[in-house]
Protein backbone atom coordinates (compact mmCIF):
# COMPACT_ATOMS: atom_id res chain seq x y z
CA UNK A 1 0.00 0.00 0.00
CA UNK A 2 1.50 3.33 -1.03
CA UNK A 3 0.36 6.87 -0.42
CA UNK A 4 1.41 10.46 -0.92
CA UNK A 5 1.60 13.26 1.61
CA UNK A 6 1.13 16.81 0.42
CA UNK A 7 -0.17 20.17 1.55
CA UNK A 8 -3.49 21.29 0.14
CA UNK A 9 -3.03 24.08 -2.46
CA UNK A 10 -4.93 27.35 -2.38
CA UNK A 11 -8.17 27.30 -4.32
CA UNK A 12 -7.63 29.12 -7.61
CA UNK A 13 -11.22 30.33 -7.73
CA UNK A 14 -11.11 32.21 -4.42
CA UNK A 15 -8.65 34.49 -2.66
CA UNK A 16 -9.05 32.84 0.75
CA UNK A 17 -6.48 30.50 2.23
CA UNK A 18 -8.75 28.39 4.44
CA UNK A 19 -7.58 24.80 5.04
CA UNK A 20 -4.29 25.37 3.17
CA UNK A 21 -2.26 24.57 6.28
CA UNK A 22 -3.58 20.98 6.41
CA UNK A 23 -1.39 18.09 5.26
CA UNK A 24 -3.19 15.30 3.40
CA UNK A 25 -2.36 11.62 3.19
CA UNK A 26 -3.93 10.19 0.04
CA UNK A 27 -3.57 6.60 -1.11
CA UNK A 28 -2.27 5.82 -4.59
CA UNK A 29 -4.67 3.91 -6.85
CA UNK A 30 -3.97 0.16 -6.71
CA UNK A 31 -5.71 -0.62 -10.00
CA UNK A 32 -6.63 1.25 -13.14
CA UNK A 33 -10.05 2.82 -13.54
CA UNK A 34 -12.27 1.29 -16.18
CA UNK A 35 -15.61 2.34 -17.68
CA UNK A 36 -18.75 0.80 -16.29
CA UNK A 37 -20.48 -1.29 -19.01
CA UNK A 38 -23.95 0.05 -18.20
CA UNK A 39 -23.48 3.76 -17.47
CA UNK A 40 -20.00 4.40 -18.86
CA UNK A 41 -18.76 6.02 -15.62
CA UNK A 42 -15.14 5.46 -14.71
CA UNK A 43 -14.66 3.37 -11.60
CA UNK A 44 -12.64 0.64 -9.95
CA UNK A 45 -12.85 -1.81 -7.09
CA UNK A 46 -10.13 0.04 -5.17
CA UNK A 47 -11.78 1.57 -2.10
CA UNK A 48 -8.52 2.95 -0.65
CA UNK A 49 -8.35 5.59 -3.39
CA UNK A 50 -11.45 7.21 -1.86
CA UNK A 51 -9.71 7.77 1.51
CA UNK A 52 -8.05 11.10 2.28
CA UNK A 53 -6.74 11.77 5.78
CA UNK A 54 -6.00 15.31 7.02
CA UNK A 55 -3.27 16.12 9.55
CA UNK A 56 -2.07 19.30 11.23
CA UNK A 57 1.57 18.81 10.23
CA UNK A 58 3.74 16.79 7.91
CA UNK A 59 5.34 15.03 10.88
CA UNK A 60 1.93 13.82 12.09
CA UNK A 61 1.13 12.39 8.67
CA UNK A 62 4.56 10.74 8.43
CA UNK A 63 4.16 9.24 11.93
CA UNK A 64 0.74 7.81 10.99
CA UNK A 65 2.21 6.22 7.86
CA UNK A 66 5.13 4.76 9.81
CA UNK A 67 2.80 3.39 12.50
CA UNK A 68 0.69 1.49 9.96
CA UNK A 69 3.50 0.50 7.57
CA UNK A 70 2.39 2.64 4.64
CA UNK A 71 5.00 3.51 2.03
CA UNK A 72 4.75 7.26 1.49
CA UNK A 73 6.05 9.80 -0.97
CA UNK A 74 6.19 13.33 0.43
CA UNK A 75 5.48 16.06 -2.12
CA UNK A 76 7.08 19.32 -0.93
CA UNK A 77 5.03 22.49 -0.93
CA UNK A 78 6.14 24.87 -3.70
CA UNK A 79 7.15 28.34 -2.47
CA UNK A 80 4.49 31.01 -2.73
CA UNK A 81 5.36 33.83 -5.07
CA UNK A 82 3.74 37.16 -4.33
CA UNK A 83 3.34 39.61 -7.15
CA UNK A 84 3.26 42.95 -5.35
CA UNK A 85 2.05 45.84 -7.46
CA UNK A 86 0.14 49.00 -6.93
CA UNK A 87 -3.33 49.69 -8.28
CA UNK A 88 -1.89 52.32 -10.61
CA UNK A 89 0.15 49.65 -12.42
CA UNK A 90 -3.09 48.35 -13.95
CA UNK A 91 -3.35 51.51 -16.07
CA UNK A 92 0.20 51.76 -17.49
Amino acid sequence: MSARIYQRPKNAMQSGKARTSDWLLEFEPAEARRPDPLMGWAGSGDTQSQVTLAFNSQEDAQAYADRYGIDVRVIPTPPRKLKLQSYADNFK
